[in-house]
């Protein structure tokens, strides 16, 4: 299935014709997805649908085996995830990704110094870095937590953390997978409350796996929905939830 946004917005990613399999299974079946700058889309399906294989696909992790998939028209599908990453997608994980034995503001200085290519773990926190760093905290409302280690963070404030330091790298395009998993029902609104407002005023674009339907109802621009590695629903989420059959495959 071919989705596209009706929006005339700069197209940012490209997915065409996108195909992965691990043995027997369909990760992705003839995908094709655009994602036009300055969106958030969601990403819903239940597990093993192939919504955490398409991230993977677009920061390196994995390789399709037919198809292509282009950011900002240059193909990427053949880059290291870490070139895939210098030029400006940056991820975070369902199960936060942090230096458990560094401080909030510690690992956020070493995204900063990360983007710049400067890893002199010796000088890292040179003035410049760290008051990009302290701008990053203050932002994300991190300050009460700036000099605690990662690994004594409440598990909302993680998520936050790991979203900050992603953020720290700069990029155009961010990749979130569960942004609100093991979180209480009132964290999961202070994660997105916080977070919205900072993509919608940096312009970053965003992709966001979520089964939470009502994170997915009040925060999406856009949502595809994904069953068994295809794409069988693109749209507004109320009109997307209409359909009986899709309620069923994403949700049951």
């Amino acid at each position: 299935m071919t989705t596209t946004s009706d929006t005339t917005a700069t197209v940012l990613l490209e997915a065409s014709h996108i195909s992965v399999r691990f043995g027997g299974v369909t990760a992705a079946d003839d995908i094709n997805l655009t994602v036009r700058q300055g969106e958030v889309l969601g990403v819903i399906g239940s597990n093993g649908s192939g919504k955490s294989t398409f991230l993977n696909l677009c920061t390196g992790y994995i390789r399709p085996a037919a198809g292509a998939i282009r950011f900002r028209g240059q193909p990427i599908t053949h880059l290291s995830p870490r070139a895939i990453t210098r030029l400006g997608i940056a991820r975070a994980f369902q199960h936060p990704q942090l230096f458990l034995d560094k401080t909030v503001l510690e690992s956020i200085v070493l995204g900063v110094a990360c983007r710049n290519r400067f890893w002199s773990l010796r000088t890292v926190f040179q003035p410049d870095y760290r008051r990009k760093a302290d701008t990053i905290v203050d932002t994300f409302g991190l300050g009460d937590y700036a000099n605690i280690v990662n690994s004594e963070l409440p598990e909302g404030v993680k998520k936050l953390s790991d979203i900050a330091l992603a953020m720290a790298l700069e990029p155009s395009l961010l990749l979130l997978d569960e942004p609100t998993s093991s979180v209480s029902s009132a964290n999961k609104f202070v994660i997105m409350d916080t977070l919205m407002p900072i993509l919608r005023d940096s312009g970053v674009t965003a992709i966001i796996v979520e089964h939470d339907m009502e994170i997915v109802e009040r925060y999406m621009d856009r949502v595809v929905a994904w069953d068994s590695g295809q794409i069988i629903a693109e749209g507004a989420f109320a009109d997307i939830m209409h359909n009986e059959d899709v309620r069923q495959r994403v949700t049951g």
